[in-house]
């Protein structure tokens, strides 16, 4: 299968955000501090014939000798790609962290912020402001994590390793026309851990696909401090992906007893007429607005959330296809806009815990003097280290896993 930013994304999406929540206490990105190049003889070897392989693509000795003056093998690169696969999330979780009150607060502060800029951007690429500002948060939240390490290190790294060689050495390439053309210099070409870059995070392909020099000043500067260029390019993206100005990305709805859950379901679309008829109702109980074909998402299972979906829905899938992403993103836009939370019932975990519950045992683990990074519910590394804390404390068999007999004995 060929892999693209939309494939990439999906595969980093869930984890690079939850490394964003204090809550989930996975370890942040790697960063210049902690990606430092390590002698490796094979990786100097492997540089040596790429160099050959560029020129053959029409990169110059010059843009070579600069871009890799500075490249070495990142180990620290190579251990997050491959610890990233076993990482998932649940919706609920995903919502948590991707609509956290923090994230909420400074979309808010952003999107008023940027005004003019977003309804400029809007006025050339159809995509609303609250819709841009949502992959922002999600993506870097809001420019301030952006990554600092170098793409071309990361990215010779990673094609040197091999697991994905092929897909990371056409980002190298890919990276190294951006530097010939001279859109920015090595020094500023940073990123993530796998080269995506930016206030919104273009792996390098999709940076010479995309990008957008919003700003007049003939370069596309996604990197800089002002997020103009990037978020131009993020609405761009979208735009030319068939975004549908004016219409939402989906809705949170109703469902009626006794719906069949086989009718749910991206690939089974209907005019909202037809879903209307079957009793499905928007969270006022108004019968379906006509946004075109419809979708109706039931992702926690019957008694959860319900969701229409929309065009536009798909198309944030295009920049990221990962459903929970384009749920999040959704949800988060609504948000920045003044909108309700989710209303629907989660179901409870394996654990047996609603979120309330894993909130609560967030705060009374933190009232005992034990960290969890915060109470949003999302129980990560610091919450399990946490738990085996207290189960230490306790005299208890000492597993970090969270449960309803826990959270009974820290009432």
């Amino acid at each position: 299968m060929r892999i693209t930013r939309r494939s990439l994304t999906a595969w980093l999406g869930i984890s690079a955000l939850a490394a964003c929540s204090g809550g989930v206490g996975s370890p942040p990105p790697a960063s210049r501090a902690t990606a430092r190049p390590v002698a490796n003889p094979a990786y100097d070897a492997w540089l040596a014939g790429f160099r050959q392989r560029a020129a053959m693509q029409g990169i110059a000795p010059a843009t070579l000798d600069r871009a890799l003056r500075t490249a070495g093998f990142l180990p620290d690169v190579v251990e997050r790609d491959r610890s990233q696969t076993e990482f998932t999330r649940t919706l609920e979780d995903y919502l948590a962290i991707a609509a956290s009150d923090e994230r909420i607060a400074k979309g808010r502060a952003q999107l008023a912020r940027r005004q003019a800029v977003l309804r400029a951007i809007e006025a050339r690429h159809g995509v609303p402001p609250e819709v841009v500002t949502a992959i922002w948060g999600l993506e870097s939240m809001y420019g301030e994590r952006r990554g600092d390490i170098p793409v071309v290190a990361s990215t010779s790294t990673l094609a040197f390793d091999g697991r994905r060689g092929a897909f990371f050495e056409q980002q190298l390439i890919a990276a190294l026309r951006i530097l010939q053309r001279g859109d920015v210099t090595p020094e500023r070409m940073t990123g993530s851990w796998a080269g995506a870059m930016g206030h919104t995070q273009f792996i390098p392909t999709s940076y010479l696909a995309y990008a957008v020099d919003f700003d007049g000043d003939g370069r596309a500067d996604i990197w800089s401090d002002d997020p103009a260029d990037a978020l131009a390019s993020a609405a761009a993206y979208l735009g030319r992906s068939g975004w549908q100005a004016g219409r939402p990305w989906g809705m949170e709805v109703q469902l009626p007893p006794g719906f069949d859950a086989a009718r749910a379901g991206r690939g089974n679309r209907r005019e909202a007429g037809a879903w209307s008829a079957m009793g499905v109702r928007d969270m006022n109980g108004r019968p379906l607005p006509d946004h075109g074909p419809t979708a109706i998402l039931v992702p926690a299972g019957p008694g959860g959330p319900a969701f229409a979906l929309f065009r536009n829905f798909d198309v944030i899938l295009r920049y990221n296809n990962a459903q929970n992403y384009a749920i999040g993103v959704g949800h988060l836009s609504d948000r920045l806009l003044g909108r309700p939370p989710i209303r629907g019932r989660f179901p409870p975990d394996a654990t047996g815990l609603t979120l309330d519950d894993r909130k609560e045992l967030q705060r009374r683990l933190t009232a005992a003097g034990l960290d969890t990074g915060g109470a949003d519910g999302v129980i990560g590394a610091r919450t399990e280290a946490a738990i085996r804390g207290y189960q230490q404390r306790a005299g208890l068999p000492v597993t970090g896993q969270p449960s309803a007999e826990l959270l009974r004995r820290l009432r």
